[in-house]
C-alpha cells in the first residue's frame, strides 16, 4: 500500500503502549535466564550416589568393603528379618533422562537370595526391597519384582554368581527397568513418589556383590538406551496432529508476516507460490494481514537504524509515520529509545555526553515505578 498524500490510511494504533509489552518481555526473559541459570546450577550441585550408606543400613548382618562398594552377607539368617540390606549415600537424581546402577554377583552364597532395586529414605533396613511400601525390587533366587509387598509377580530369570545386574529408573517414560548381562529385562510402571535410594540387600551365608554406581563403564549401554529414548520422545512429539486446516506453508508466511521479516516473506512467496492466505494471528486486536504488511517496510526501516545506532533517525522516522506512538514522550517506546541512544553515547566514548543526554531524557523516567529499576539496569 502505498503513501499518496497525508490522509491516506494508516494501520491502527491500539491505546495501550505497546513499548511496555517489551519491557514486560525483558523482564520475563530475564527472570526466565535466571531460573535458567539456577537449574542449571541445581543440577550441576544434584549429587549422585557414589558408595554405599554404612551409618544407615543392617550392619549387624553384613560386612562393607573399605572402599564401600562391596558388601558381603557373614551371618545364618534365621527368619525374613535377618536380611543384610543397605542403600547408596545419595538418592537417585531427578534432573536427567535416566539414572542406572549395576551390581556384579560376585558370590550366590547359599540360597542365592539378592535383590536389586530403589527404597525410600524410610524403608525398614532389615527387609528385601519391595517387601515392603514404597520400594521396588527384582530378586534373583526366584526372578520375581516385589513392589511394596511380600508377593512377587513373575519377571524375569534368576540370577547367580557371575551375573551382573542393573536397576534404574527412565524418568522420560517414569518406569523402573532392570538389566541382566547387558539385556533388559523387563520394566515397570515407576509408582513411588519421593528421593528413592538405590538398594542392594542379600540374604544367605557368603553371598556377595559389588556395586558400579558409575565409577567404572557400564555392562549395560546406558549411552544407547538413552539415545533410543530420546528418539521415542521426539516420534511422539512428531505424532502430534495440526489441524487439517493449517499448513506448514501458512506457519512459515505468519511467522515471517508476524515478526516483520519483509524480504523473506517476498522470497518466500516467490519460492512457493502460495496464494493461500496465512492464519489471521493479529485478528484478535482488530489487526489484518494487510495492515500488518504496510507497515512491513517501516518496521524493517527502523530495525535497522537502531540496529546502526541512529537513534535520532529512528525517531524522526516514528514521528513521520506514526506520531501517536511519541507524542507522549514518557512512553515505553520512547523510554526504549532513549536508553538505547544513552548506550549507544557511551559505546562511542562520549561518556560526557551520554551523562547529559542521561540527566535531561532519562531523569523523568526515574520518578515513574514501572521505569525506575530499568533506568538503574541501564546507568
Amino acid at each position: 500500500m502505498s503513501e499518496s498524500n497525508g490522509n491516506s490510511r494508516r494501520p491502527n494504533v491500539e491505546d495501550q503502549d505497546l513499548g511496555l509489552y517489551f519491557l514486560e518481555a525483558c523482564r520475563g526473559r530475564e527472570m526466565k535466564e535466571k531460573e535458567k541459570e539456577k537449574e542449571e546450577e541445581e543440577e550441576e550441585e544434584e549429587e549422585a550416589p557414589r558408595e554405599l550408606n554404612t551409618i544407615n543400613s543392617s550392619g549387624g548382618f553384613v560386612v562393607v568393603s573399605t572402599d564401600k562398594l562391596s558388601v558381603k552377607y557373614t551371618s545364618v539368617n534365621l527368619h525374613g528379618h535377618d536380611v543384610g540390606v543397605i542403600q547408596a549415600n545419595k538418592p537417585a537424581p531427578t534432573k536427567r533422562l535416566i539414572y542406572y546402577f549395576e551390581i556384579h554377583v560376585k558370590d550366590a552364597g547359599v540360597k542365592g537370595q539378592i535383590s536389586i532395586g530403589f527404597t525410600s529414605e524410610t524403608f525398614k533396613m532389615r527387609r528385601q526391597p519391595g517387601w515392603e511400601a514404597n520400594s521396588c525390587g527384582y530378586h534373583g533366587d526366584d526372578g520375581l519384582l516385589y513392589r511394596g509387598h511380600g508377593k512377587g509377580e513373575a519377571f524375569g530369570p534368576t540370577y547367580t554368581s557371575g551375573d551382573v545386574v542393573g536397576a534404574g529408573i527412565n524418568y522420560a517414560a517414569q518406569e523402573f527397568f532392570f538389566t541382566k548381562n547387558g539385556q533388559v529385562v523387563g520394566s515397570v510402571y515407576k509408582d513411588l513418589k519421593g528421593p528413592l535410594f538405590p538398594t542392594i540387600a542379600v540374604h544367605s551365608q557368603n553371598e556377595e556383590v559389588n556395586v558400579n554406581f558409575g565409577q567404572k563403564p557400564f555392562t549395560f549401554d546406558l549411552k544407547e538406551f538413552e539415545a533410543q529414548e530420546r528418539m521415542k520422545q521426539q516420534l511422539k512429539i512428531e505424532e502430534i496432529s495440526v489441524p487439517p486446516n493449517v499448513s506448514y506453508g501458512r506457519i512459515v508466511r505468519s511467522y515471517l508476516l508476524h515478526y516483520g521479516y519483509e524480504d523473506t516473506l517476498n522470497s518466500f512467496d516467490v519460492a512457493s507460490k502460495s496464494t493461500v492466505p496465512p492464519i489471521y494471528i493479529a485478528q484478535e486486536s482488530g489487526i489484518d494481514e494487510q495492515e500488518i504488511t504496510y507497515a512491513l517496510n517501516h518496521r524493517k526501516t527502523l530495525r535497522q537504524l537502531i540496529r546502526n545506532g541512529d537513534i535520532d533517525v529512528a525517531f524522526g522516522k516514528l514521528r513521520e509515520w506514526y506520531p501517536q506512538i511519541v507524542e507522549d514522550n514518557t512512553s515505553a517506546t520512547c523510554f526504549l529509545l532513549h536508553c538505547q541512544k544513552f548506550i549507544e553515547l557511551v559505546r562511542v566514548g562520549a561518556l560526557e555526553e551520554a551523562v547529559r543526554y542521561g540527566r535531561i531524557e532519562l531523569s523523568s523516567f526515574y520518578d515513574l515505578p514501572v521505569f525506575k529499576d530499568l533506568v538503574q539496569a541501564i546507568f
